[in-house]
């Protein structure tokens, strides 16, 4: 485990001026530190699933001490529940990156869909924690929101599309919310070993088609 090291009250003044000087040094550090946090969980957890995202594990992977862990992440679940963002994260970014190019809303938003499993399923342990996270945890997570965004704007064919543009009660919200829950149950069951990709994409289409016939 690597030490974070010891320091004076004199320091801490010192490094309390220096940020005072500086004040986005201190708010870059601790971010840099909380980044490399989950990715140290999202490791373990892609080696060993859920159960190997102990917190001294992951606090000796990250290089910090387990109380600034805790300061960070209260409760193993706050951390899974990070892992999750990171995950979606990587998702959004890749489809800024390269949208979804398919003719019609139902089959933009399965490609969106689909480009999620595949990615989740490079680690399956990984993909079974952030679905079983999902299941179990008591935290708050943005998960369905931000997978509802996601298929709203791959359905609109706009990528500057903000989940808030379209109201809560908007039949448009409420079918792609519908739609990432089909997808959350569909990956269940490939984890369970019950289906394959193809199987999944082709219930993916029926149910988007259903949906999604007014977007």
């Amino acid at each position: 485990m690597t030490a974070e090291p010891t320091v004076t009250g004199d320091e801490t003044r010192g490094q309390a001026a220096g940020s005072a000087r500086q004040p986005g040094v201190r708010s870059r550090s601790q971010h840099q530190r909380r980044k490399r946090i989950v990715q140290a969980a999202a490791a373990l957890a892609s080696r060993g699933g859920i159960e190997a995202m102990q917190m001294r594990t992951v606090s000796e992977r990250a290089g910090v001490a387990l109380g600034t862990l805790y300061r960070y992440f209260p409760s193993k679940m706050d951390l899974v529940v990070a892992v999750v963002g990171e995950e979606l994260d990587l998702l959004e970014g890749s489809i800024e990156r390269r949208p979804p190019r398919a003719g019609d809303p139902p089959q933009r938003a399965v490609e969106v869909l689909m480009r999620a499993t595949r990615g989740l399923m490079r680690e399956p342990e990984l993909a079974e924690a952030l679905i079983r996270s999902l299941l179990l945890s008591d935290v708050k997570t943005d998960f369905g929101e931000r997978m509802t965004g996601l298929l709203l704007r791959a359905a609109s064919g706009s990528p500057e599309t903000a989940p808030g543009d379209v109201p809560a009660d908007d039949p448009r919200r409420l079918v792609a919310r519908a739609l990432a829950g089909i997808w959350t149950m569909e990956m269940i069951e490939m984890l369970r070993g019950n289906a394959t990709a193809e199987e999944i994409q082709a219930r993916l289409e029926i149910s988007a088609a259903r949906l999604l016939i007014d977007a």
